[in-house]
């Protein structure tokens, strides 16, 4: 289950250096809406499923939502460079240490200016000094509690150093695989490790692979365009280190024992040693070259996962569920989950459109959606209290309802729901009244704010808005931004009793920077009787094509087709809305 699409490092490099400049000219209280519009196209370009230097070769850059000729002429320098003299002239106008600052969550450029020229703070690492010895608190706006934001937010740097997002590692082995796969001799290929198990988060990316000539293969491999190190060059194993700094490891394995080493390489770790407990009393043993027999030694299986599978008694158990949760026990009842697939999903639940502060027209979305092959797409914008989205008044909803209306009688083959990703406040109330809210096909309800209010608080906020018997699905609910924003906390057992009584549904984030739920608390709601819908929050068309990401959470989780909201078709969807 990993995606076709991968040749996104300009794209990376391009969004990185106008984020870079927009923090810059923040930092120089500059033009709000200059700064608006490099944040701006940063965040659609990040989201492009297309590579943003093919679109400069066809001249078509402009074609990017907020990109206009100043923008074009600077993506346009930086694929042919690397390289954007204007940045690197912003760099020098402020110090060095400001910056850096900025790359702890929850740092803004006002407080890394107030850091850097009180304390003289110049490093990450002396921020945390300073943090622990407390001498951040009683700077003007810093209190106690801004010194335990800040530790937390350094702990957060510390973990993203470490891993990429599931996004990320996609994108760079959609780059990698293809290359070597048209390599001569090239037979069998695949991702291993985490990435194959679709983890929200990978540390570095394997591929096994087998080949009539592995000398050839790691040849090439070491030499791939975005190599940045060797840090390892054999006939049958290689490692390389990409422009990032990401490591990926190649292994060229014999025929015979690919599927063997793919669900070694695979992992985890505890699903592997439960395996291999299963073999050693069965007088086998299982290791990355076969199944073996104590008494023969003579290899039984291991040309395919499912042969090794066979071997032990159990029916193949998908990567996505090799995590020791009981998904052995239940391979061995032949009791395993019929997984969601892409193709059961009818459409999605979670969009945003020029209405507020998404980047495309109700139009432009529906065609989209209908490109997918969905039956229907809600247009979610967000609620008026949501200034910073341009969250809509109920006199732009009405005008807004009736484009709806007028598109559907345009486009046939699919349905527009016109939907709100609603504000609920901060008494749990929300931000439309009963008879607004009544009039959307589907209401989404979601938190904005007051994301460190106490655990109890949070609850209760979120089971008043369920009560209400106004929404239909609680968006991203905890809130979490991965590598920049803790998940908020809840009593997830109070909310999923909630969710079941007033038949509301959890959503599964797939926007890659939340996947919220995650897996473990999907597959509570699960339990408890909570159905959930996957919603991308696409804001530019690309981003509709993250329902993959979603996917990989549902199917960690153990979701089925019948577990999911949106994969009933449109009459269907709106028997259960009504309900």
């Amino acid at each position: 289950m990993i995606c076709d699409s991968g040749v996104v490092m300009k794209n990376l490099l391009v969004a990185d250096i106008f984020e870079g400049i927009a923090d810059i000219l923040e930092i120089k209280n500059e033009n709000p809406f200059k700064i608006r519009a490099y944040r701006r196209a940063a965040l659609n370009i990040k989201g492009l499923a297309e590579d943003v230097e093919a679109l400069a070769k066809e001249d078509k850059l402009s074609a990017i939502p907020g990109i206009g000729k100043e923008l074009e002429a600077k993506i346009k320098e930086i694929i042919a460079t690397n390289f954007l003299k204007y940045y690197e002239k912003l760099k020098k106008e402020i110090p060095r240490g400001i910056l850096d600052l900025m790359l702890v969550p929850g740092i803004g450029p006002k407080t890394a200016r107030v850091l850097h020229d009180s304390l003289k703070i110049n490093s990450v690492q002396d921020l945390e000094k300073k943090a622990r010895s407390h001498e951040i608190r009683g700077l003007p706006g810093l209190k106690e509690k801004t010194e335990e934001n800040i530790l937390r937010g350094i702990e957060l740097v510390k973990k993203r150093a470490a891993r990429m997002s599931l996004k990320e590692a996609l994108d760079l082995a959609g780059e990698i695989v293809p290359e070597l796969k048209k390599l001569s001799g090239v037979k069998k290929i695949s991702v291993a490790g985490s990435l194959r198990r679709m983890k929200e988060t990978v540390r570095d990316i394997d591929i096994l692979l087998t080949s009539s000539r592995p000398r050839a293969v790691m040849g090439a491999f070491v030499k791939l365009p975005l190599v940045r190190d060797v840090l390892a060059h054999g006939d049958t194993k290689s490692s390389i280190l990409t422009e990032n700094g990401i490591q990926v490891d190649v292994r060229v394995v014999e025929e015979r024992s690919f599927g063997a080493a793919l669900l070694y390489f695979t992992g985890s770790q505890a699903h592997n040693i439960h395996i291999r407990h299963i073999a050693k009393k069965m007088g086998m043993k299982v290791n990355e070259y076969g199944v073996f027999p104590e008494k023969t030694n003579r290899s039984v299986a291991g040309r395919t996962e499912e042969e090794v599978y066979k071997a032990m008694k159990l029916s193949f158990i998908p990567p996505e569920l090799r995590e020791d949760r009981g998904e052995i026990e239940a391979a061995a009842k032949g009791k395993l989950p019929k997984l969601l697939e892409l193709s059961d999903i009818k459409g999605d639940l979670h969009v945003h459109s020029k209405w507020s502060d998404g980047m495309h027209s109700v139009e432009e979305i529906a065609r989209a959606a209908k490109r997918k092959g969905y039956e229907y797409i809600a247009i979610t914008d967000h609620s008026k209290t949501l200034k910073v989205a341009r969250g809509l008044s109920e006199k732009d909803v009405m005008k807004k309802m009736a484009e709806i209306e007028r598109v559907n009688k345009k486009i046939k083959g699919i349905k527009v729901l016109c939907g709100t990703e609603v504000d609920i406040l901060q008494d749990g109330s929300l931000d439309y009244d009963k008879r607004m809210l009544k009039r959307f096909d589907i209401v989404v309800a979601a938190i904005h704010s007051g994301f460190k209010e106490p655990k109890e608080k949070l609850t209760t906020r979120v089971i008043k808005a369920m009560e209400s018997g106004l929404i239909h699905i609680l968006a991203h609910p905890t809130g979490r931004l991965m590598g920049s924003r803790d998940p908020y906390e809840l009593d997830f057992a109070k909310i999923f009793k909630t969710a079941m009584q007033t038949r509301t549904c959890m959503e599964i984030s797939a926007f890659h920077e939340r996947l919220d739920l995650d897996d473990v608390n999907s597959r509570a709601a699960k339990e408890a009787g909570v159905k959930l819908a996957i919603g991308t929050d696409a804001h530019i068309i690309d981003q509709l094509d993250s329902m993959l990401l979603g996917l990989s959470v549902a199917r960690r989780a153990w979701l089925e087709k019948k577990d999911v909201l949106n994969t009933s078709d449109l009459d269907s969807l709106l028997k259960l809305i009504r309900k």
